[in-house]
This record gives C-alpha cells, structure tokens and sequence, in this order.
C-alpha cells in the first residue's frame, strides 16, 4: 500500500511539533510535501540526523546541482526556498570549495577574535536593558531584546550601519518564511543580494577593523582566491545566519526558564548560565530543519532507501529531544543533566562556525536580563505565544513578560 507523504508545515502545529510526532508516529525517516507541492525526505531522530551529518562530502551533497528535481521542472522555477538553497555559498558548498571559502570565514570566528568581543557584547546587553520600560509594564522582550542584540552584534562585527541593520532583519524575516508568496521571496532576495553588493562597493578602500573590510583586503591581496559572487555569499549567509538562530534561542530559553523557576533559580545562584545555553541547544533550539542534503547515490538510512538527488530535510529539532538517545523525559528542560552531546550546532564539516559567538552571546544576554530582572515572568501563557511562520527556525514573534522590580542599584 503506498501512504501519502506527510506535510511539512502543518497548519496550526509549530514546526518542532511536527517534526516529534513525525518521529514518534511515523518513524526516523519519512516522505514529506513541502509547501508548493515539492516532495522530499525528512530524517527526525537522533541516529539518522547523526549518520547524514556524519556523512556529508562522501555520501551526501548540499550542492542544489545533485538535486535532478531542481532542474527539470519538478521544483518551480519560482519556488520560493530557492532563495535558501540556491546560491554561491557556504550552505550550498562541498568539498575543496566548501573548506576554502569556510578558511576565510574562520578569521571571522577564531576563539581570540570571539572572546574579545565579550565585552562589547556586555556593553549592547546593558544598553538594551538600560532601555526596557519601568515596572508593571508588559514589555515585548522580542521587540527591545532577544531580537535587536543579535541583529547588533553580527551587523556591527561586519561594519554594517545602525541604521540599515532591521532592513537586513525584514529580509530575513520573509525568506525564512513558508508562507511568503514567490513574488514577495524573489523580490526580498533580490533586494538582499542587491544591498549587499553595493555594501562591498561602499567598503572598498575602508579602513575599518571589521570583517567586511578584512575580507575586502584578503580579496584583492589575493583576488583569485575569493570571488565577487563568493563575497556577496559570505554575508548573506553569515548576516543572516549570525542572527536568525540566536534570536530565536535566546526567546525560546527565555520562554523555558520562566516555565520552571527551580531552573532559573538554579542558573543564577550557581553561575550556571554556560549550561543553561547548552540545555537550550538540546531541547530548544532554534533551527528546526536544515535543507537539504542531497544522496550522491541511492543510500539505505533505517529501513527507507532513498535514491540518488531526492531532497532530504535534516530534522536538527527532533534530535535533542529524542527518547531512544535522552531517555524519557528527553523534552524537558533540565541544566542538572551535564554537558549532554547534542546536536544543536550539527556536526562534520558543516558544523555551524558561528557556535562560539552564539554561546558567548546567548550567555551574557541570559545572565544580564535575568541578573537584573530576576523576577521576570511571563504575562500571556505559552500557549497563548505565537511563534515564526518558518519551519526551518523556530522562535516566538511576539513574547509578553512583566519585568518586576530591576535588582538594586540595576536601574539606570
């Protein structure tokens, strides 16, 4: 009997939902229909995710040119995750090209550069607290928060202006989006695409310490090396990337701690912060699905074999809360499990090379916020919270909390 391929999103399920229950319903590996009638694979469980992962660059692709679909006409031509799968970067790279262009961005992201940024992280947190309204408001803590810190953080790293930063934001917002028509993808790609290369034009001959203009000056000390197209590439993926994730993890802990305050209070008294943001890279995380990996032959995972160019969705979010690796309270959010090995940044040669900026950056936010406000608490309940229209990240749009009192001398 042949099953009809489940459909990824489901209308009115979060994505991390969907992807548990496809997981504990229908098994490790499973067909899926994305939006535009696009059939794929979805791998949901711990083992599967790590054995794709595990395999890239020998049995899995991520170069759209293995994908058959994507060139005959099976995949519109106007579908609108082209913009998230296409493209001349790092995300769509194998190989020799994937580890020379990821080369370049590590002076980005090396441990000394990284660190040395915590102080100039401490400094944004603070000035976005010192900003947040008085007591007994219901304050928005996407909107003066968990959403302009990572969006300064990454924006400022690169030498990108104060003032252009939330239109970088609003890009995103819509090619991350499902539910974003093919006219509204293509016109905000091309607006991005667009923005950015004029930015590379504008920083041509700067001075400045940021990496824009570090990468400018490794370009054209060696301009073989590194093409107009691959730096246009490199910050889009890393400008969007450097902020999405840690937008939405940063609310979605939030959303955890306030849940369960043995937890927080526990985080606070002992300075536990470090795991706190590896148990949110566990159970909440942010990214939910990675696309796609691409078989470069037909392959046998679990009991499906999928053959040779079909499209495989990585179920990142139905990792960390797996029974079969975590046991059976998997789901819920506990800092007293110890430092879990988990997922939530992927692994092989595509583990995610802004995880040391996110750790640093989601630690001294979550510390900062609750160290001043360490009463701070929900004012919808969860269920009441409503999350991105995006099944590949996953975070709120909007999150209530009352502040309560700021600690003393916190205040500004």
């Amino acid at each position: 009997m042949t099953t009809s391929p489940l459909r990824l999103p489901v209308p009115g399920e979060r994505a991390s939902s969907t992807i548990h229950r496809f997981r504990d319903e229908h098994g490790p590996v499973v067909q899926i229909e994305l939006p535009g009638k696009v059939k794929a694979w979805a791998v949901t469980s711990y083992d599967m995710v790590n054995e794709v992962l595990a395999n890239d660059d020998t049995l899995f692709s991520k170069n759209a040119r293995n994908c058959p679909a994507l060139h005959d006409g099976t995949i519109p031509p106007d579908w609108p995750l082209r913009q998230v799968i296409e493209g001349d970067h790092l995300l769509t790279q194998d190989g020799a090209d994937h580890r020379r262009l990821r080369g370049l961005i590590n002076r980005a992201f090396t441990p000394a550069r990284v660190q040395g940024l915590a102080a100039r992280i401490q400094e944004m947190t603070d000035e976005l607290l010192d900003r947040l309204p008085d007591d007994g408001e219901v304050v928005d803590l996407v909107r003066h928060f968990t959403e302009p810190l990572p969006v300064n953080v990454i924006c400022e790293l690169f030498g990108v202006p104060e003032e252009e930063r939330y239109q970088i934001r609003a890009w995103t917002n819509v090619l991350l989006s499902h539910t974003a028509t093919p006219e509204e993808a293509g016109t905000a790609g091309s607006d991005l695409l667009g923005y950015l290369a004029r930015f590379i034009d504008r920083k041509r001959g700067d001075t400045a310490d940021d990496l824009t203009a570090g990468l400018i000056r490794a370009q054209e000390d060696d301009g073989d090396r590194l093409t107009d197209s691959e730096m246009v590439g490199i910050l889009w993926l890393v400008l969007i990337a450097g902020h999405e994730t840690t937008v939405h993890l940063l609310a979605n802990t939030v959303i955890a701690l306030c849940a369960d305050r043995d937890q927080l209070n526990r985080a606070g008294t002992g300075d536990a912060w470090a795991q706190v943001v590896e148990e949110a890279l566990r159970s909440r995380n942010s990214v939910i699905n990675v696309m796609f990996r691409y078989p470069l032959k037909d392959v046998r995972l679990g009991e499906v074999t999928i053959p040779a160019g079909e499209p495989i969705v990585v179920g990142i979010g139905g990792t960390g809360t797996d029974p079969a690796r975590f046991g059976g309270d998997a789901g819920r959010f506990d800092i007293a499990r110890g430092q879990e090995t988990h997922l939530g940044f992927g692994r092989g040669p595509h583990f995610c090379l802004g995880a040391p900026l996110a750790r640093l950056e989601t630690r001294i936010a979550l510390s900062s916020l609750f160290g001043r406000f360490p009463e701070l608490r929900l004012a919808v309940g969860e269920d009441q919270i409503v999350y991105s229209s995006s099944f590949i990240t996953e975070g709120p749009t909007v999150l209530p909390v009352l502040l309560g009192p700021a600690k003393d001398g916190d205040r500004r």
